[in-house]
């Protein structure tokens, strides 16, 4: 804490701001905080799993161990793969040079798919039907390029043509390294941005793909056809390995149009660049060094990040996203106490009263409304640390020698497994994390709540720290989950997880109106001193910190410490419980990563997340002594109230 600023004028910096101080980005990271030292904290207990497994010469063949060490071992035989150089995709580059026709090029988009490779052109994927949850359809989605967003494309700021240009010396790079002449890979690099520029225009902003009815197309595949004259779907799905269905959800149908279009009017030699590179881009990071490299310093150019991460933390996080549940079960034995399951389960329970009392007693809400959210917030489904049903990964073969055939392997088996889900119940035990993951999720369609063990340790959890500590922190993050199913977009989502309204428009209009405010308010919120918070971007994490925070209250009061005032360190428990929450916050930020992350991500940065709900809540003001005239200070009649 820096205890010579005035909590009223900087509560970022009183509560957090000697730590700041103190601790730089490391240089192997772009950003430092509450969260990055825990995902540390679990990297480094990953790789003690990882490594043992690997060095375990006696696991049984088909053992956890064995097959999780084999795959960490091949990972990590960097002699191997750098010996290999760009064999590995030799086939396949020589295979997209070869495309002859516009229809030859959509079977390769196709056959990249299903052989794990690459995913070009457009994003498919299963999943549950929004206005009917119990069935799972096929999906596709705006995609084809390789910025971390479109704005990167369209804009000609100084930043975005710094990053342009990084881009194509990168794109010029990798082609360079599989043996094209410096002209041609330049030539390449131009010829991929411009394609990559017009699929970007046809695109939908961050902020229009929030919408979740904007993005509800639903299309018999053959009427999806006829507005794609150049592409059959029913023919292309078949070749995607998925037959039999009839209907397709699309998120954004005039870019499939724009992509219709682009298919004939862009020549074929073009088309054999685009999925060349995009076997390259797919591929770098599991290449030799040079490859690695040449993905490092273009990243640099995005991040500022000083020094590439090391191999063994890559590859951790490659193991953990590639076979979490084997990994995940190595995981939970060794570092997720039951005591905190059941301490945690407590905890969520009282969260859910608490909201429970929060919505009775709204004053801008009607009982004809009240009665469906509360109806919804008791159909929520918590799911707490691991699954309940581990995937088996049944026919992944994975060997000690083959780094880049056991990726191969397992992005075939999660693309089959992806499918054949197809025409089956939807599979309610499934995770969208790996235990190991330090976050949480809210998923609208399912109406859960999940909190992957990874995150439930400290600072966010501790069962031995007091209730105002884990309620500032756990209870808050499970406070933000639930708050999910009531913002701007999950409030959406009925009980069931449809996509249907169970609002009245009295009610439906003074939430937009109290949404609106909560979006002003962070917009005038500035980073680098020049760069506005997105507002409508963050709208929904806003609205899950405000209403998590002002639930984990109302449950923090329901506790003998919350209703005590016995002083801890010399603060009382209702600044313990606000100082927890600001410290979970705490973060120091590479410049290039800040302005990039305010474009890409519907967080808002953390000194912003510290001080955004607790301005407008009553008990913040009291337990610090916050009157008119301090910098934070706001009228109680401006101070947003929404759930």
């Amino acid at each position: 804490m820096d205890l010579s600023v005035k909590p009223g004028d900087d509560f970022y910096t009183y509560a957090s701001g000697t730590w700041i101080k103190n601790n730089p980005v490391p240089a192997k990271e772009t950003r430092w905080g509450s969260f990055n030292v825990l995902r540390e904290f679990n990297i480094q207990a990953v790789k003690n799993i990882l490594n043992e497994s690997a060095n375990n010469t006696n696991a049984a063949p088909g053992s956890l161990e064995k097959r999780v060490g084999d795959f960490y071992a091949a990972a990590m035989d960097s002699a191997r793969i750098d010996k290999l150089g760009y064999k590995p995709i030799k086939a396949d580059l020589k295979k997209a040079k070869k495309v002859k026709t516009h229809q030859q090029v959509l079977d390769q988009v196709a056959q990249l798919r299903t052989s794990g490779i690459a995913s070009p052109l457009f994003a498919f994927y299963v999943g549950q039907d929004r206005k009917n949850p119990n069935v799972m359809i096929p999906q596709l989605s705006q995609a084809g390029t390789s910025l971390p967003d479109r704005d990167f494309y369209l804009k000609d700021d100084a930043r975005s043509l710094r990053i342009q240009e990084a881009y194509k010396t990168y794109v010029a790079k990798l082609f360079t390294l599989v043996g094209e002449k410096e002209a041609q890979a330049k030539k390449n690099a131009e010829t991929i941005f411009n394609l990559e520029k017009k699929l970007a225009a046809a695109q939908m902003s961050r902020v229009e793909m929030r919408d979740p009815h904007k993005t509800y197309n639903k299309f018999a595949v053959s009427d999806l056809s006829k507005t794609t004259p150049n592409m059959d779907w029913k023919a292309l799905m078949a070749k995607m390995k998925v037959t039999g269905q009839d209907t397709i959800l699309v998120n954004n149908p005039k870019f499939f149009v724009e992509v219709n279009n682009l298919l004939t009017s862009t020549p074929v030699a073009t088309w054999q660049t685009y999925l060349q590179w995009n076997i390259l881009k797919s591929s770098a990071s599991d290449l030799s060094k040079p490859f690695t490299d040449a993905q490092f310093a273009f990243s640099q150019v995005l991040s500022g990040q000083k020094v590439q991460t090391p191999r063994w933390q890559r590859m951790s996080q490659l193991t953990d996203g590639t076979i979490g549940d084997l990994l995940g079960q190595l995981y939970v034995k060794k570092h997720f106490q039951p005591a905190a399951k059941a301490r945690m389960d407590e905890m969520i329970a009282n969260l859910i009263k608490a909201y429970e009392i929060r919505i009775k007693n709204l004053d801008w809400m009607s009982p004809e409304t009240k009665q469906k959210a509360l109806a919804k917030l008791h159909a929520f489904t918590p799911k707490v640390a691991y699954p309940s049903k581990w995937k088996s990964y049944d026919g992944l073969e994975i060997k000690r020698e083959t780094f880049f055939e056991n990726l191969r392997n397992a992005s075939v088996w999660s693309y089959n497994d992806m499918v054949s889900q197809l025409g089956k119940p939807v599979d309610r035990t499934r995770w969208g994390m790996t235990p190991a993951t330090v976050n949480a999720y809210y998923s609208p369609v399912m109406n859960e709540i999940v909190f992957p063990a990874g995150i439930l340790q400290f600072p966010f959890f501790d069962p031995n720290a007091d209730d105002a500590v884990n309620y500032g922190g756990i209870g808050a993050v499970i406070g933000h989950e639930i708050s999910h199913g009531f913002d701007d977009s999950g409030s959406q989502y009925d009980k069931d997880g449809t996509l249907r309204n169970w609002w009245t428009p009295e009610d439906l209009t003074r939430f937009k109106q109290k949404s609106e405010a909560l979006v002003k308010q962070f917009n005038d919120y500035k980073v680098l001193d020049t760069i506005s918070v997105n507002g409508k971007l963050t709208l929904g994490e806003n609205i899950g910190d405000l209403g998590g925070l002002n639930a984990a209250y109302e449950a923090f009061k329901m506790t003998k410490q919350g209703q005590s005032k016995d002083m801890i360190d010399g603060f009382t428990p209702d600044q313990r419980f606000f100082l927890s929450w600001a410290q979970v916050w705490r973060t120091t930020i590479l410049p290039e990563t800040a302005a990039q992350l305010i474009i890409t991500d519907n967080h808002s940065p953390g000194e912003y997340r510290t001080i955004g709900a607790p301005v407008n809540m009553d008990a913040w003001y009291e337990a610090f002594n916050v009157k008119p005239g301090d910098k934070l200070y706001k009228k109680p009649e401006e101070r947003i109230r929404i759930w």
